[in-house]
């Protein structure tokens, strides 16, 4: 799929962007703090996810401003299709999500429609950061090829929302704790189901994952993905997910239920999972350097996109936020091997800093405004 045309006006400090993107290459240029990263943001949040920056929807509109909009048209397999994001600070109603000029009541529809994948810098979060970074990390991924997932996780969420205030409320003495089965019962058929699609989306990872990191490192290294449910035992995966996986993960929360009573809160299941990232069969959070955490980081993108592209007939849209700069020349061409028949976005204060090769449209970015809109000017970067 491909962006054929992007219109972004009061997004943070963006105003009046409109331009039609290159199919391929798109270089957005600037200083610091111009805008470049708001413009990718801008076009990321129609894809029906939050925001990769961890930005909150009341932050979309510039302080100083009242309303703002992200608009784009987006060809993929099948047709063309229209995406709109609209916020009105003043109106009743503030926000007003369309798809093909149909309102939504969400951004559910988006996820099905615009897949993309972002590389930021603090993409080696997914390595360094918490068990939690990593499992969001996987679940998205696994959504992007399997929209199904979303609604497993969400209802497995809500659930446990519910089973932490009944908790709380056993704990108090103002509820029953026979209760507590009822929504265990709910909670061991979702969570079943989520921890049986992350080992299998794990599975075919870790393959794609070890060797890209084999080339990346020269042969050097070994990268490899290890799913630890909080339930499961390895081989437990190879029996289907049935009642008797339903019954095992009933069991495990009943194990922990009166600790849980204790504390108010659910210390087993899929909200305790890890994946564990190993270089040459030891930790990466723990003994990777940071060269080994950066390459791992990106290998796991790459990984992502590679995957996506194997299972859809639309390639992913790429956003390259500022990454590029910071990798030598053979790091570069092996990651544009990777992306080569995808829409790529690419931020960076000094475009001489990429291959000269990449052929392209260059945004210059200034105060929030596109100043200038060039057409194919590889021939400048030397």
């Amino acid at each position: 799929m491909i962006i054929t045309y992007a219109d972004i006006d009061g997004f943070k400090n963006l105003n009046g962007i409109s331009f039609a993107p290159d199919p391929k290459y798109n270089i957005i240029v600037g200083k610091n703090a111009q805008g470049k990263t708001n413009l990718l943001e801008a076009m990321w949040i129609l894809s029906g996810c939050k925001s990769f920056r961890g930005s909150k929807e009341k932050d979309y509109i510039c302080l100083d401003g009242n309303r703002m909009e992200s608009k784009i048209k987006l060809l993929d397999s099948v047709r063309e299709q229209k995406i709109s994001f609209e916020m009105n600070k003043s109106a009743a109603n503030s926000k007003n999500i369309n798809l093909n000029g149909v309102k939504q009541n969400g951004t559910k529809a988006l996820f099905d429609v615009f897949k993309c994948i972002a590389f930021i810098p603090d993409d080696i979060d997914i390595i360094k950061g918490s068990p939690e970074k990593r499992r969001n990390f996987i679940d998205m991924a696994a959504s992007q090829l399997n929209p199904v997932f979303v609604m497993h996780l969400n209802k497995s969420n809500a659930i446990m929302n519910q089973r932490n205030a009944l908790l709380k409320g056993i704990m108090q003495g103002n509820t029953d704790k026979s209760i507590l089965e009822i929504w265990d019962r709910q909670a061991s058929k979702e969570g079943a189901v989520i921890s049986y699609m992350r080992h299998e989306y794990i599975l075919k990872f870790n393959e794609i994952c070890g060797r890209l990191y084999r080339t990346i490192s020269g042969g050097m290294e070994e990268l490899e993905l290890e799913y630890r449910s909080n339930v499961y035992k390895r081989e437990d995966f190879e029996k289907s997910c049935g009642e008797e996986a339903y019954e095992q993960y009933y069991r495990k929360l009943s194990e922990t239920s009166d600790y849980d009573i204790k504390t108010g809160s659910t210390h087993s299941g899929v909200n305790r999972d890890e994946i564990l990232i190993k270089i040459n069969g030891v930790s990466a959070k723990d003994y990777g350097s940071q060269g080994q955490i950066k390459s791992a980081a990106l290998v796991m993108k790459l990984a992502q996109a590679e995957i996506y592209m194997q299972k859809s007939k639309d390639a992913p849209v790429i956003f390259l936020d500022d990454v590029m700069g910071e990798l030598d020349e053979n790091r570069q061409r092996f990651v544009f091997d990777i992306i080569k028949d995808m829409q790529v976005f690419i931020t960076t204060p000094n475009e001489n800093a990429l291959l000269p090769e990449i052929k392209g449209k260059v945004i210059h970015i200034s105060g929030g405004s596109a100043v200038e809109v060039e057409e194919d000017v590889s021939s400048h970067r030397k």
